[in-house]
């Protein structure tokens, strides 16, 4: 029985994730090369068994793949999974991806029903009609090329339901997928003798991963650590298979053979943003930015601290210059620091119990009723 490359792929992470081999990259990627050398041609079964998630190791399969093309080392897709779901009426393709977005967002969009029965409308092309085309698109014909498109983008929508669930809308995989047909139109050499179908799927997947990796996050993150999150996901899940338990930061850098700042640097950079326009509550009536504190003062606040502020001034003018003095030194009025009599009285030259005086002094002034007024209001609004 035939599997898909999803699903190998699948197989293949989690195997990693409960037995963590360690591999020669570099080895394999040698024999995988030599391999290629000798028979012409490589699969991409073979290249998923080297990179079982292919969207976190974006740069390395790119650099491979050009390197195949430059010593004419064929790609090619033994499964045939995804050819085959071209030949599939639109319906049956619709009902699938139906399921799928149950699972991603609720409901299939009336924008993905219209395409998908827009797409469904166009011919499916023979092998023949392939070569003919692409020696068309060779001589530059634009409608050959947008014939050549449009009667693959099923194979388009085939792939892209295998990535649903990663951080795109499925329109948005659609999207990005057919960015990779375009280039597959233009890099398809029909004298090779295999069919665009079997070609193109590799530049769709390509296109597809590129933006999971690129775009799955409100707030991007570099390849390398996508790796490293994808590592620590990994050696977590099989901890806690092991241990029956979530496994301490220490554990998990100690596989990791890191330090335990940088699991929790990890755990920090992996973590999703999260909305304020998220809705909240069981009747999802309120939004979570309705609870959270603005610690920033509002327009109101400011302009009253800003007056409570002149009054103190002004109230302060009525004492004499050293009452003004000792109690902007007390209580902090000028600079928010409040200081002790001892520090207010070597500031003047005169002693603890003298400042005691003044302050008392200055206090009893300014509980007059003429001076607080001004200043009993505020008291209303603390």
């Amino acid at each position: 029985m035939k599997k898909t490359v999803a699903k190998k792929a699948k197989v293949a992470a989690e195997g990693q994730a409960k037995e963590a081999p360690k591999v020669d990259l570099k080895a394999e990627l040698r024999k995988l090369t030599r391999r290629g050398r000798e028979q012409g041609f490589v699969t991409q079964e073979e290249i998923l068994a080297i990179f079982p998630e292919p969207e976190n190791h974006i740069n390395e399969v790119d650099d491979l793949y050009f390197k195949f093309l430059e010593e004419g080392i064929d790609v090619f897709d033994t499964t045939e999974v995804d050819v085959s779901d071209v030949g599939k009426p639109i319906t049956e393709l619709e009902k699938e991806l139906e399921g799928l977005a149950t699972l991603e967002e609720g409901y299939l969009s009336d924008p993905v029903r219209m395409y998908l029965r827009e797409i469904g409308r166009i011919a499916l092309l023979t092998y023949e009609d392939e070569v003919s085309l692409a020696k068309r698109v060779e001589k530059n014909d634009k409608r050959a090329r947008e014939r050549l498109i449009s009667a693959n983008l099923r194979l388009v929508v085939s792939i892209a339901k295998k990535y649903v669930n990663r951080g795109l809308t499925l329109l948005d995989l659609i999207e990005e997928g057919n960015i990779g047909l375009m280039r597959a139109v233009e890099k398809y050499d029909w004298t090779r003798g295999y069919k665009f179908s079997t070609y193109a799927t590799w530049w769709i997947r390509q296109a597809i991963t590129r933006a999971i990796a690129d775009q799955a996050r409100t707030i991007r993150i570099p390849v390398h650590m996508v790796e490293t999150i994808n590592k620590f996901n990994r050696i977590s899940r099989r901890l806690m298979q092991e241990l029956g338990r979530e496994p301490a930061p220490e554990e998990v850098a100690k596989e990791m053979e890191i330090g335990v700042d940088k699991v929790r640097e990890i755990v920090k950079v992996s973590q999703e943003p999260a909305s304020l326009e998220a809705p909240v509550g069981e009747e999802e009536d309120s939004r979570l930015g309705d609870f959270i504190q603005d610690a920033s003062a509002s327009p109101t606040d400011q302009a009253t601290q800003a007056l409570l502020k002149d009054h103190i001034r002004e109230v302060l003018s009525t004492l004499s210059p050293r009452e003004a003095k000792v109690l902007e030194y007390r209580f902090g009025l000028e600079d928010g620091k409040q200081r002790t009599l001892e520090e207010v009285g070597r500031e003047f030259g005169v002693t603890r119990e003298r400042i005691r005086q003044i302050e008392a002094k200055a206090i009893r002034k300014l509980r007059h009723p003429t001076r607080a007024k001004k200043l009993r209001d505020y008291l209303d609004l603390a």
